[in-house]
């Protein structure tokens, strides 16, 4: 989305960018925090906004106001400082009331159907692209979905951002809304039922509240490690928890890392959750990120007919954007629009040119201890034994090698890759660095043990 520096702020602008921000804090944020802010006024750099409770303003402030202000800039608009708080005449101000702005627990609370209003049409399981890295998750959540008995409840799934847990969830909820519309089938994140707790705590309404939780057939919680540190809310999360088991109820439940890796979550709820099936959704590989901008391509040409993307443009875009399936729909999303209005084919010009911040974003971040770990591994050693004392060819070699990697491959300083080797000094790393350009040019075991760590890290 572009615009002309200095753009005058206007409520259609506002849609826009809040349109943007879906993309990056996700449907199920957007739903809950942006969607319900109403633009007010701009002046002097201020950006204002009502918000219908203070709670839910100092939240935006506080999770999502760096985004907001890094869009505003993106459309055009310069915004030094936002301000969420509750208009003076608040109270006779028409509420929007659009069906996709309800919670999904409001949603449930009136219709005993799955809550389709909150699911992203997105998100099914034919759009779900299946690899090696997620195949497993893949496989439990179609159980899930099939109905039937389980062996296994709850379902806990966890990885990293944009590898498909919240997909997972919507197309479980899809499933049974065609299937078992008789379900009471609920999808909420954690700070949704943060929200709700609390809400219902303020407005006295926790029989409501517990009712209403405890009532669904299928519960699916998403992002649940925001839970984390929120004493009374994990209290209440885990009488719920309990009590949707002991009726026999489904749970599905993802998080960013495992269970028992949780900070500030009470371990007799962690415990719990990890009794199920624990399911990690690794990194996506590169043939499963062509296939997932493959399928996504083909629905765009339905939207783009006659658009062409020239050979080796997935491949590149694969390659660069590795760590964020999110980000790399997102990349292929703006190659798509970028082309219909320009009328030219996607070509790999093209695609550097218009997605030079996201590439850039993406660029790799290699570690220190990333490389020790891969080093350690090719030379078959133990990770202890290359970082510590001993100064035996054996391991000192594959020290040099890890120093030689640290210099080249990362921003680290010669003290700082140092302090990572066990507190060695400066002139020791230098040593190394300069022992192992020698024997690359000697040695050609060594510039092939170079050559390909540098590509395994670099992938």
């Amino acid at each position: 989305m572009k615009a002309g520096r200095g753009q005058v702020m206007t409520n259609e602008i506002w849609v826009r960018v809040s349109e943007e921000l879906k993309q990056t804090v996700g449907a199920n944020n957007h739903t809950t925090w942006i969607a319900p802010l109403r633009f007010e006024e701009l002046v002097d750099g201020v950006a204002r906004f009502h918000v219908p409770t203070t709670f839910h303003g100092n939240y935006v402030l506080q999770n999502f106001g760096d985004q907001i202000l890094t869009q505003l800039a993106r459309a055009g608009i310069t915004v030094q400082r936002l301000i969420f708080a509750q208009s003076a005449n608040a109270a006779a101000a028409p509420r929007p009331a659009a069906p996709q702005q309800a919670a999904p627990a409001q949603i449930a609370e009136e219709d005993d159907a799955t809550p389709s209003a909150t699911l992203d049409p997105r998100f099914t399981f034919d759009r779900f692209v299946v690899g090696k890295p997620n195949e497993m998750a893949h496989a439990a959540a179609r159980r899930i979905a099939e109905g039937g008995s389980l062996g296994f409840n709850p379902l806990f799934l966890y990885g990293g951002v944009g590898l498909g847990k919240t997909h997972l969830m919507h197309a479980i909820g899809h499933e049974l809304k065609a299937s078992q519309p008789h379900l009471k089938v609920v999808l909420t994140s954690a700070e949704q039922f943060m929200y709700r707790f609390i809400t219902a705590l303020r407005d006295k309404r926790m029989m409501d509240f517990k009712q209403l939780f405890r009532s669904v057939d299928v519960l699916m919680v998403d992002d649940i490690q925001f839970l984390g540190g929120k004493d009374s809310t994990q209290e209440e999360f885990f009488h719920t928890f309990n009590a949707l088991i002991d009726a026999g109820k489904r749970i599905i439940i993802s998080a960013d890392r495992a269970p028992g890796a949780m900070k500030d979550v009470e371990e007799r709820i962690t415990s719990r959750m990890g009794s199920g099936l624990v399911v990690d959704l690794f990194p996506t590989d590169f043939e499963l990120r062509v296939g997932i901008l493959q399928a996504k391509a083909d629905y765009y040409r339905a939207q783009y007919p006659g658009i062409v993307v020239q050979p080796g443009v997935f491949e590149f875009l694969a390659q660069r954007i590795s760590n964020n399936v999110r980000v790399l729909e997102g990349a292929l999303t703006r190659l798509f629009a970028f082309a219909s209005l320009v009328g030219r084919e996607i070509s790999l010009e093209m695609t550097q040119d218009c997605l030079a911040d996201i590439l850039r974003a993406s660029d790799r971040k290699i570690t220190v201890e990333e490389i020790q770990r891969r080093v350690s591994e090719h030379y078959n050693i133990r990770l202890s034994d290359m970082i510590g004392p001993k100064r035996v060819r054996n391991y000192a070699r594959p020290r040099q090698v890890a120093m030689y990697l640290s210099k080249k491959l990362t921003s680290r300083s010669l003290p700082e890759i140092g302090r990572r080797f066990g507190g060695r000094d400066h002139t020791t790393v230098m040593h190394g660095v300069r022992k192992i350009e020698e024997l690359k040019s000697t040695d050609s075991q060594i510039a092939d043990d170079i050559e390909l760590l540098r590509r395994a890290l670099e992938e």
